[in-house]
């Protein structure tokens, strides 16, 4: 096993999970892209970040692109002597848009495209269930490794001769199923000046539900693949959400009262991810609906009109 000579680059699109109902399942990819460039080298770790990120990620073996990258490696088995990695990262951190899932995706992408015939040795299947134990769920990192529209999930796994109910130990096996995209469909996002944690997020979420609640999120999961289909006029009603949004209303209360500001003008809007950038669904990125739309970010917010990148991540 010999790795290529000189640089390597990678683009990862953003990504946004939920879609409002679609808690834990449903995954678009936008156009907005970080850039990876990694080369092996003889000695040591040499890792730079422009853009989202500067100053504050680490630059040393914990930052998230060379730990995946690693596992990556560790898979193909061998580990090289040095590495040098640069990292333009245009997707906002902390903000719901998927800049964890890009940077793990990127980085088992960019160690397997460093190797000499690595994708046969590192098949796509057994780096997305990588991908998606190092993020720990695999509804972003399905967007960010396919493109387009994603609907993702695990399987519990138990090994031949054991059981979960006679104490044998069970994993999980992450799946993923790419869906058509009304061609459309565009997106406007409204990112907040600062973020919110994904785990602080998710802390705010009860341990159950209403019978009611999660049959009526069911029923709007199935209409909004059907509405991202081909089916948009159904996108503000499919867009309803009864399990996490309102629950972390105090840790984004701000994004919450765009998203009913907007829901009540008939836009279909919601919370990107865990929050707290708002999603709004619009018709073309160039389109008079997505220019009010635009018109209506908040002082001291970021806004971006982006196209849904079918791609996924892409080796230059």
């Amino acid at each position: 096993m010999t790795f290529v000579e000189g640089p390597v680059t990678v683009t990862v699109p953003a990504t946004s999970a939920n879609l409002g109902p679609g808690y834990d399942s449903l995954g678009l990819a936008l156009d907005l892209r970080d850039e990876l460039t990694g080369e092996v080298v003889a000695d040591g770790l040499e890792v730079t970040v422009e853009g989202a990120g500067e100053g504050t990620v680490p630059l040393d073996e914990s930052h998230l692109v060379v730990r995946s990258m690693r596992a990556a490696f560790e898979i193909i088995g061998k580990q090289p002597t040095g590495l040098r990695l640069h990292c333009h990262n245009r997707i906002p951190h902390a903000r719901g848009l998927g800049s964890s899932s890009a940077a793990i995706i990127g980085g088992l992408v960019l160690a397997r495209a460093l190797v000499a015939g690595g994708e046969l040795i590192l098949d796509d299947e057994t780096l997305f269930q990588k991908a998606a134990e190092i993020e720990g769920h695999p509804d972003n990192v399905a967007p960010a490794f396919h493109g387009g529209f994603t609907i993702a999930g695990e399987d519990e796994t138990t090994p031949t001769g054991s059981s979960t109910s006679d104490g044998g130990p069970a994993g999980r096996h992450s799946f993923a199923v790419r869906t058509a995209v009304d061609p459309r469909i565009s997106v406007v996002v409204f990112v907040p000046p600062t973020g919110v944690e994904t785990k602080a997020a998710r802390g705010l979420l009860p341990d159950t539900v209403p019978h009611s609640d999660a049959a009526a999120d069911a029923g709007r999961t199935a209409l909004l693949v059907a509405a991202l289909n081909d089916a948009p006029e159904h996108l503000h009603r499919a867009t309803r959400d009864f399990l996490h949004q309102e629950y972390r209303r105090p840790a984004m209360p701000e994004s919450l009262a765009l998203v009913d500001e907007l829901r009540a003008d008939g836009v279909a809007a919601i919370v990107s991810g865990a929050g707290p950038t708002v999603l709004a669904f619009s018709s073309g990125v160039a389109s008079a609906e997505t220019t009010k739309l635009t018109a209506r970010c908040p002082e001291g917010w970021d806004c971006h009109a982006l196209a849904v990148d079918m791609d996924g991540v892409r080796i230059l």
